[in-house]
């Protein structure tokens, strides 16, 4: 008997008026924002300019959505070219595909092009959005719950997913929500790569580069969960396969550039980082200058001070010198001692 279950939606759009809003694509903005505004945040407080993680994203962002789309409809070709498919569907991306390994390729070209054009160091911006995607990630997957799609194995777990729906060759009834399951990794990858980078000071990408392992690992295990259609190679699902040689990759790259470029880049954002070195360059000169215009003056007072004290006072008429106990005054009065006697 059914105890528990996480309920399905029973349907994956909602109309404001004429206006269709999907489940899908909603949990995609608003992963987009996150995505910029945590990467915001992290890329100011490395010393870049307000705005400059949007600014690329608007290139990163449409070459992510393509290159996700081709990468499940090359993948999954068969939902769309097979025998009383229509071509057409490939299109509709609102309707629920996107392959994060082409998003990541993709988008990872297009945010090289924004960066290349604003002069930044790709590996340092892909550091600082790397826990937004994460979170972007985490957010996106709850597309796939309004959608009903890409569930696991049957299970009778008091947070199994119920499936209502029967199309597309679904059988309703209870699956391990592996949506659920990528959702809740995905934000621990995002406090991992938040925590080691404070920790360690991560740069050059490396950053960037745990993000990737660490969602890989944890991908491997969700993607054996499901049970939807996919091509297999060796007994194992081809996103399987893609996830063991991405994590490979990344955990190379992150050994690798550690120990070619360890630390962390002083410099993100020239401009901005330029305007703050001028400042501390003025800083410096100032601190350099003498205390007030009048030095030189004063210098030259003292300098005429010491003359004065050293200079002897006119002998006596009585052939006698003065002695020591003439005053300054009768150097200038050019008085002489015996007449004071």
């Amino acid at each position: 008997m059914e105890l528990a279950f996480i309920p399905s939606p029973s349907r994956g759009v909602l109309h404001l008026g004429p206006i269709p809003l999907r489940g899908y694509a909603f949990c995609i903005i608003i992963g987009v924002f996150v995505a910029v505004w945590l990467g915001n945040k992290r890329w100011i407080a490395r010393g870049g300019r307000a705005g400059t993680v949007a600014d690329i994203a608007v290139w990163a962002v449409p070459f992510g959505l393509i290159g996700g789309r081709l990468y499940h409809v090359i993948t999954d070709y068969e939902l769309y070219f097979s025998e009383g498919r229509d071509w057409v569907d490939a299109f509709k991306i609102w309707e629920g595909g996107l392959g994060i390994w082409g998003a990541i390729a993709l988008g990872a070209l297009g945010a090289w092009i924004g960066a290349r054009r604003r002069g930044i160091p790709l590996p340092a911006y892909a550091d600082a959005v790397a826990p937004g995607i994460a979170l972007a990630q985490a957010l996106g997957r709850w597309g796939n719950w309004f959608n009903q799609e890409l569930y696991g194995k049957p299970t009778d777990l008091p947070w199994a997913l119920k499936i209502t729906s029967s199309a597309d060759g679904r059988v309703p009834g209870t699956y391990h929500p592996t949506f659920l399951y990528e959702s809740l990794w995905c934000i621990g990858v995002a406090l991992l790569v938040i925590w080691a980078d404070r920790r360690f000071k991560l740069g050059h990408g490396r950053a960037f580069a745990l993000y990737v392992a660490a969602y890989c690992a944890g991908r491997f295990w969700t993607e054996y969960l499901r049970v939807d259609d996919a091509h297999h190679i060796l007994g194992l699902r081809l996103n399987n396969w893609t996830a063991l040689f991405v994590f490979l990759l990344a955990v190379v790259y992150m050994v690798l550039s550690a120990r070619m470029r360890p630390g962390r880049e002083a410099v993100v954002e020239p401009g901005a980082e330029g305007s703050d070195a001028d400042a501390g360059d003025d800083a410096k000169t100032d601190a350099e200058t003498p205390e007030d215009t009048g030095s030189v003056k004063d210098a030259k007072d003292v300098k005429d001070a010491k003359d004065v004290k050293g200079a002897k006072a006119p002998e006596a008429s009585g052939g006698g010198k003065a002695t020591g106990a003439g005053t300054v005054e009768d150097v200038k009065d050019g008085a002489d001692p015996a007449r004071k006697g």
